[in-house]
């Protein structure tokens, strides 16, 4: 045999121990302060990526969100009817054409109000009117909203690419009015088609102020102090930004940020210089590209601080470390050492002595008196085993003298058996030799288990009997396979079935009832069937809850249920009693039981 193994820490005391796991403990602390210190930096940057980049996608889902709502804002407002007839026309009177533009004046005032506090966006309406038939509406913008109308001398210079995009949005930076000065503001321009004539133009809708929108939506998202966010189109020039004066200039992305024709339509891109992190999330259908720029330098401020806190957890982890390891052994060792001498010196059986530190309630106190009061129980334990023992074996005689009677009465009616057999009382002397048989295999020799062989020689006794007794004159037929006659079966557990068979079977048939009893194994399993061609209905149901409920009816009988309880106690749930309706008509009782022998099979070696 190999030699067992050593475990060294065995050789060392617990205050070595304790020592030791001190020291495993800390070490790892300062293992850990020296590798974070090296890969803070990356991992910080790293996770700080990875971070944004989600953060961006929302980011720019919100701006997209708000781009799809002026989006359908304007659908609403050019499939209005109102838009659609403000078309210029000479065929109308003057205060009809007056009427129609101040609907739609009206409709677009009513349309550029803030919404839920934010910001609002102002919808102005551009239509192209040569012939000047709106002579009386403003012919250059005063408002941030409004209708206006214009010639080919004083077409916005957006108006035809606004047209070439056959009615779909998009997003561009223009020249607006606000209180009479010009300034350059972010806008959404749309193409006014005609419903019915999808082939005509009735102008521009532009929606205005779209920067402050933006900006609100870039302002939702917190970043590191000295941060840039940039909402740029496909060129790279910035629409809105974070930093409103770099708006119509171009971001200067490093190549790493750039997006080139093997990218998706749609996605994020990644990148690192010396000074900043560029993260990038594009989208190719709408031409728009959101931008964060962070200082590393803002990064590893926080990584600085972090380090700082680190230094002061490790100082205030072994400080804290001391202090428990002085606790430990001046209030935890002293006890378990007092402990631990106790039990190599305690015996059972002996004095237990008073126990120590009794006014402890914490966990070393509960162990320390659970031990005491577990080795004076376990004294205890051996007193009452002692009189138990004494107690089991005055039972025994007891039992062995209440079984003298029985024995007496089994030799009496043998000797009753053969003192009628001489004098020629043939049939009487059957009728006491069935007796007896009763009274033996009753008895067992105190054997709850018996072979089903011997079961099967008690029912037969007892059917004989009865068929003595009651001049009864159904027929009985056994059909028992060999390898199940040496099976293990609760005694007394055939006799009931059989006699209920008997009473609620064919008791009033004469020789037309008939009952069957057999047994063959099937595997593992033994099944044993008493039944019987009755012509009464038997109540299966009753007999079901008899059986298996709790709070069972009694008035029905105890015999199967007692059965049925036996069989489970000795052999599992899995294994029982159980009734059927027998299809030739009558009742058949089923018993299930695993096939155990308490000898071996004919034919096998022992």
């Amino acid at each position: 045999m190999g030699r067992s193994v050593i475990n060294p820490l065995t050789k060392l005391n617990m205050k070595q121990q304790l020592i030791l796991l001190f020291l495993l403990m800390v070490s790892p602390v300062f293992l850990l302060h020296w590798y974070g210190n090296l890969k803070a930096e990356d991992l910080l940057k790293n996770q700080v990526t990875n971070a944004y980049a989600e953060l961006i996608k929302q980011n720019h889902a919100l701006i997209n969100r708000d781009i799809d709502t002026i989006d359908k804002v304007t659908a609403t407002i050019i499939q209005h009817p109102s838009t659609q007839k403000l078309v210029p026309s000479g065929a109308e009177a003057v205060i009809e054409r007056v009427r129609k533009y101040d609907a739609v004046d009206k409709l677009l005032a009513s349309l550029s109000i803030p919404v839920n506090g934010g910001e609002a966006v102002y919808y102005s309406l551009y239509v192209y009117d040569p012939e000047d038939y709106y002579f009386f509406a403003p012919k250059r913008q005063v408002l941030q909203t409004g209708v206006y109308f214009f010639n080919d001398s004083t077409k916005p210079e957006w108006f035809d690419e606004a047209v070439s995009h056959k009615g779909s949005g998009y997003m561009e930076l223009i020249n607006g009015n606000k209180n009479l000065s010009r300034i350059q503001t972010l806008a959404f321009i749309r193409a006014v088609n005609n419903t019915g004539n999808g082939d005509r133009i009735i102008g521009v809708l532009v929606a205005t102020n779209m920067e402050k929108k933006v900006r609100e939506a870039l302002h939702s998202v917190s970043l590191p102090q000295g941060h840039l966010m940039m909402f740029t189109d496909w060129t790279g020039r910035i629409m809105t930004s974070t930093q409103p004066e770099l708006a119509g200039t171009i971001a200067e992305l490093p190549p790493g940020a750039s997006v080139d024709i093997d990218h998706a339509s749609s996605g994020t891109i990644e990148a690192m210089t010396k000074d900043s992190i560029y993260i990038v999330n594009y989208n190719r259908v709408m031409n728009q590209r959101l931008i964060y720029q962070i200082p590393v330098g803002s990064l590893l401020k926080q990584q600085n601080e972090l380090k700082r806190v680190i230094q002061f957890i490790t100082i205030a982890y072994m400080l804290l470390g001391s202090v428990f390891l002085l606790y430990f052994w001046r209030s935890l060792m002293t006890p378990l050492q007092k402990l631990a001498q106790f039990v190599r010196k305690y015996e059972p059986g002996r004095l237990v002595p008073e126990t120590p530190s009794r006014r402890r309630h914490d966990e070393v106190g509960v162990l320390m008196a659970a031990m005491y009061d577990m080795a004076r129980r376990l004294n205890a334990l051996i007193h009452y085993k002692y009189h138990m023992d004494l107690k089991q074996k005055e039972s025994q005689l007891q039992l062995l003298y209440q079984q003298i009677n029985p024995h007496l009465l089994y030799n009496t009616l043998e000797s009753i058996y053969w003192k009628s057999t001489l004098e020629g009382n043939t049939e009487s002397a059957e009728m006491i030799k069935e007796l007896s048989k009763l009274m033996k295999i009753g008895l067992s020799r105190g054997r709850e288990l018996i072979r089903l062989e011997e079961e099967l020689e008690h029912a037969g006794a007892y059917v004989n009997l009865q068929q003595k007794r009651y001049s009864y004159e159904f027929k009985v037929i056994w059909r028992v396979q060999d390898a199940a006659k040496g099976i293990r079966i609760p005694k007394i557990t055939l006799q009931p079935l059989i006699e209920n068979a008997i009473i609620h079977g064919v008791k009033l048939m004469g020789d037309d009832g008939e009952i069957m009893i057999t047994a063959a194994v099937e595997g593992e399993r033994v099944t044993i069937k008493v039944e019987d061609n009755g012509y009464k209905q038997a109540d299966i149901g009753n007999m079901e809850r008899l059986l298996y409920e709790e709070e069972a009816d009694h008035t029905l009988g105890y015999g199967i249920r007692n059965i049925h309880q036996r069989i489970q106690l000795h052999f599992g749930n899995s294994y029982g009693l159980s009734y059927r309706r027998r299809e030739e008509g009558g009742t058949a009782a089923i018993l299930v039981l695993p096939a155990t022998y308490e000898d071996p099979l004919p034919g096998t070696e022992s």
